[in-house]
């Protein structure tokens, strides 16, 4: 069984941090709280049958450093000793990690938290505006990221203290409004009969709204990746393919808009992966802006809310880097969390 919070929140460096997702995996080690981190070349998830040999082989065998210390974000729910990624086969076990890998302290947290950490980490120079809005400086904020699923974390500030919030909300259902949603929604794939915004809202997504666009106006659809549909779309040379990125825009607003209501996100909603890189043209023509601002009675409310694009290329190695140099400046919850040998 893990071990619950320690008083004695330091971590001993060097510390191995990582950010584990569905196709990617990316690492650093910070040498101590002043160095900058020392990255690695990023890991292809199915390239390796384990985490641990995927750290082993692209890390360990490749540096003198050894880590004491790991603070790992990887993309699902963490919850025993045995971590199943949502999107990739890997389980993370931090208990045989220790033992066979040579440190001596595991710090695992969902990845979208190490992305809301990010949030108070970088700096303006690593975002784009997105309409309107001023962020209040210690207001609660929202991070969602369309990438493998939907990540999403809330980040609340209370005592002095950023808290991230976790959770599976890229799982919340997602349904038609309009007249040419209702004509569209019917063609889209579903999980168990269900629509969620993870269905609309990824890669697959994207891929799953363009086919089913094609199919309600009876047009081939012959692209066949998320990039693929993105170029297309982002250079007009496939209309079903235009429709596909500005409906996945208005869609993003719209649950955008949900999550700022619910954490009341007057310190900003903050969209991060490398879909919503690619897409910033897209997300600055104005449907999504319109859809994250269309909530009545609070219309109003949601157009002053800033919302930005994180263009950092390893925003979420920079939250877990701020966290291991000084963990007392997050509220993060430890408890069934952390593994010491």
């Amino acid at each position: 069984m893990a071990k619950g919070t320690d008083s004695d929140m330091n971590l001993n460096f060097p510390v191995l941090i990582g950010d584990i997702g569905g196709t990617n995996a990316r690492f650093a080690i910070l040498v101590d709280s002043y160095a900058e981190p020392k990255q690695f070349p990023v890991v292809q998830t199915a390239d390796f049958a384990t985490i641990d040999e995927a750290i082993q082989v692209t890390i360990l065998d490749r540096t003198s450093i050894l880590p004491r210390s790991a603070v790992l974000a990887v993309a699902g729910p963490v919850d025993g000793d045995e971590i199943q990624l949502t999107n990739c086969p890997w389980v993370v076990r931090p208990k045989a990690m220790i033992a066979g890998l040579g440190m001596d302290d595991i710090v695992i947290l969902n990845d979208f938290e190490a992305q809301a950490l990010a949030v108070v980490a970088l700096g303006d120079e690593h975002m784009v505006k997105i309409g309107p809005g001023i962020a209040e400086p210690s207001a609660g904020r929202v991070v969602l990221g369309p990438g493998t699923g939907l990540g999403v974390a809330g980040l609340v500030h209370a005592r002095r203290t950023w808290i991230p919030v976790p959770g599976e909300g890229g799982h919340m259902d997602m349904g038609p409004r309009t007249p040419r949603d209702f004509e569209v929604f019917p063609h889209l794939e579903a999980i168990e009969g269900r629509i969620s915004a993870e269905q609309l809202l990824c890669g697959r997504g994207l891929v799953n709204i363009y086919r089913a666009v094609g199919k309600a106006d009876r047009r081939a659809t012959p692209l066949a990746t998320p990039a693929e549909i993105t170029g297309a779309a982002l250079d007009g040379s496939d209309p079903v393919a235009v429709e596909a990125l500005a409906m996945f825009c208005t869609c993003l607003g719209r649950i955008a808009g949900d999550l700022a209501l619910v954490f009341m996100s007057r310190g900003g909603v903050y969209l991060t992966g490398g879909i919503a890189q690619k897409i910033v043209p897209a997300l600055l023509s104005g449907d999504f802006r319109r859809a994250f601002e269309d909530k009545a009675p609070h219309r109003e409310l949601l157009a002053a809310m800033p919302v930005y694009v994180i263009t950092h290329p390893l925003a979420a190695l920079s939250g877990l880097a701020a966290y291991a140099r000084t963990p007392s400046r997050f509220g993060v919850e430890t408890s069934g969390r952390r593994w010491k040998g």
